[in-house]
């Protein structure tokens, strides 16, 4: 049996983990539930390294994502074989990947993310139940009561009650299961005036998902998988917006749309330590191999490692067919078989440089994903179910065509800040790429209310964003902040006797929620940087 916690969170993604982290650091008890074994959601399951703004460094995320990503650092000068120029980096980027300053493999950061809990699990205030997904929900008068989750390790179910939930899974589960107003897919044009809404609402037009897969390469060695099921028809597939087949090196630019070859060289020979990343310069996405590496052989002592081990997240791998949400099982049993497929192309039918063709020394890393076939757990979800919100984040508060570089807006009730690109992949709805400048923005309170239920409490990519706007927000400091904002935010409800809309409406509560941000590190405004 489970002792009834004060807070429950659904969901152990960073969000989720954010929000747990936080609520515990109050004195809360928590239950944090997760449908894999692996807490980190996108960071590990989904096995994506951390897509970031050009500051991270400086500024820019709560102290506790800063703490998380030193953590990562530390993993690796503790335990690999880095050589010396490598180990005296103080911003020591583990696979010199081109998308993010630090890109690394998924088990590092499960190793600081369960360090980061083990003291919270060793006091009792914490229980984490992994293998663990939300099936029901029980709410009225606007008040969540109880989640049941299904126990898929051992079968069964439990219910658990808390006084407040938040939901932090990949999709906004509980949105549906707790009857939470929310959206899906594409609100209209006229919903909220966004320039790059469609006319017509659409909740079919979601982002597409992906489900990634790493790589290394042993040259002379022959690890070819079996022909995929469906990789006749993936070998075909010509989507009408593309310049070829999806299985190829040549596609849309995603800023100008434009037709763009890109380069695939395993194991290339240049220093990493000569690697930069800056996304607010260049994308990083024309190199494939060094794009999204997430061990770099030569930041190592020689002989350490024979290969790179890069982190196949890629145009070509981008599964748009079916929507995700609404047709989970069919959307990716179809996005699994695409990825398998490319890793077939890939051994037997790429062209290489010097004319011949295919890779058969590319080995796919089940170790790596901690899957038997070498997939993610999960695949890579951009887009969730959206509460209807106090506060709706919407275009014309960061485009920057719309609010000039250094323009954006300003909410009296920030909670944190964030920066991105409103970065769109393409979509079940047949849009191609929307992929526009946006500017440093902030996290406004409002958006983490949803406008009638009263003790639920978003925590990753449900906040009250639109279709548009959720491309900006979507990345892993923004989700973390949103969950440590609503964890933060449960506790403090429950130990003031007030409850979040009246903290979000009354600027003296809303102070004294703000000191307490302050001083645990969450920066709720940017200094004078401009948008990219």
């Amino acid at each position: 049996m489970i002792p009834e916690p004060d807070i429950l969170v659904v969901g152990g993604g960073l969000g989720g983990v954010a929000a747990a982290l936080a609520a515990c650091r109050a004195g809360r008890t928590v239950v944090l539930t997760e449908e894999t074994d692996w807490i980190g959601g996108q960071l590990t399951s989904q096995a994506v390294p951390p897509d970031e703004h050009p500051w991270v460094e400086q500024f820019g995320t709560t102290a506790s994502y800063r703490a998380l990503r030193e953590g990562i650092r530390e993993y690796y000068r503790r335990w690999y074989p880095l050589r010396s120029e490598a180990l005296a980096l103080t911003r020591l980027n583990p696979g010199a990947g081109r998308v993010s300053k630090l890109c690394h493999e998924p088990r590092a950061a499960l190793a600081v993310l369960e360090s980061m809990l083990a003291p919270h699990r060793a006091s009792g205030r914490l229980t984490l139940l992994t293998e663990h997904v939300p099936v029901a929900a029980v709410a009225d008068n606007d008040v969540v009561r109880s989640v049941t989750l299904d126990d898929l390790r051992e079968g069964g179910r439990r219910t658990v009650s808390a006084r407040y939930v938040i939901d932090a899974t990949e999709t906004g589960e509980l949105l549906e299961l707790a009857g939470v107003e929310h959206a899906v897919g594409a609100e209209s044009r006229a919903e909220f005036d966004e320039p790059h809404a469609p006319d017509d609402a659409d909740p079919l037009n979601q982002q597409g998902i992906t489900v990634c897969f790493a790589l290394s390469h042993h040259e002379g060695q022959d690890h070819t998988i079996d022909r995929p099921a469906d990789y006749d028809f993936w070998r075909s597939y010509r989507p009408g917006f593309w310049p070829g087949p999806l299985l190829g090196f040549e596609a849309p630019d995603p800023r100008a749309l434009e037709p763009v070859p890109r380069t695939f060289v395993p194991n290339p020979a240049l220093d990493p330590l000569d690697v930069t990343a800056d996304q607010s310069a260049d994308a990083g996405d024309k190199e494939l191999w060094g794009f999204r590496r997430i061990l770099a052989r030569k930041l190592h002592r020689p002989g350490a490692f024979d290969s790179d081990i890069t982190l196949v997240n890629w145009p070509l791998n981008d599964y748009w067919l079916k929507p995700f949400i609404g047709q989970e099982a069919e959307a990716l049993h179809e996005a699994r078989q695409l990825s398998l497929s490319l890793v077939y192309w890939l051994q037997t039918e790429a062209p290489r440089q010097d004319g011949g063709t295919g890779f058969p020394g590319l080995r796919i890393r089940p170790d790596v994903t901690g899957t038997a076939d070498g997939l993610a757990k999960s695949p890579y979800l951009r887009e969730s179910r959206r509460i209807k919100a106090v506060t709706t984040v919407t275009e014309h508060d960061v485009a920057t065509d719309l609010v000039g570089p250094y323009g954006g807006t300003r909410h009296r009730d920030s909670v944190g800040v964030g920066s991105y690109r409103i970065d769109l992949h393409p979509s079940t709805g047949g849009d191609n790429y929307i992929d526009i400048g946006s500017v440093p923005f902030e996290i406004p309170l409002g958006a983490l209310l949803p406008r009638r239920v009263r003790n639920l409490l978003p925590a990753g990519k449900n906040i009250g964003t639109t279709h548009i706007t959720n491309g900006c927000y979507r990345l892993h400091p923004v989700e973390w902040n949103a969950g440590e904002v609503a964890g933060a935010l449960a506790a403090h409800c429950l130990a003031e006797g007030v409850e979040p809309h009246q903290v979000q409406s009354e600027e003296k509560r809303f102070e004294e929620f703000a000191r307490l941000l302050d001083r645990d590190g969450v920066q709720r405004h940017w200094p004078d940087v401009r948008g990219y």
